[in-house]
């Protein structure tokens, strides 16, 4: 004999999941905070605003548009390069979280 047992359509009441690792916003160096606009983000936000702000700025190589040509503020947290690697971008983010 085969036995179903009933399945609910109503949603379980779950705990809120507490964000960790790179979805916990952390606080950020002041010169991150220029490009961001926060005092504390998620690494994943903190990641796309630095995308909006080179994208808002016009700062991709128009030749090759994954080299980013940094202006004064994306230098303060670039390490003080001229350009920067797209790929190179979440790696020399992270010194300023705090």
């Amino acid at each position: 004999m085969v036995t179903y047992a009933m399945v609910s359509s109503e949603p379980t009441a779950t705990k809120k999941k507490v964000p960790r690792g790179i979805m916990k916003p952390r606080p950020v160096s002041p010169e991150m905070q220029d490009v961001v606009g926060l005092s504390e983000i998620p690494r994943t936000q903190a990641l796309k605003r630095t995308w909006a702000y080179i994208k808002e700025n016009d700062l991709q190589d128009p030749q090759n548009k994954r080299d980013i040509l940094c202006d004064e503020k994306l230098k303060k947290i670039f390490e003080g390069r001229e350009r920067v690697g797209f790929l190179e971008i979440a790696k020399l983010i992270g010194p300023h979280f705090l």
